[in-house]
């Protein structure tokens, strides 16, 4: 291996870990619709759970899709 595959190697590497962090930070923006669990009602806080398990599902289905390739 020479340096320029060592360089990309680990630019891919830290690339692929920061767009994961920002893609679970979407994620996870969306399915708690931002708000604090205090200024939640009781249905509010409901869906957002379930919008967060849907979450975890979407992203496990993301990595098995990865994995196929």
């Amino acid at each position: 291996m020479n340096a320029n595959q060592l360089i990309n190697m680990v630019m891919r590497l830290f690339v692929r870990k920061v767009m994961n962090k920002g893609i679970n930070a979407g994620i996870n923006r969306v399915a708690g619709k931002g708000k604090p669990r205090g200024q939640m009602s009781g249905g509010e806080r409901k869906q957002a759970q379930q919008g967060k398990r849907a979450a975890q599902t979407a992203r496990k289905a993301a990595r098995v899709t990865r994995r196929m390739r």
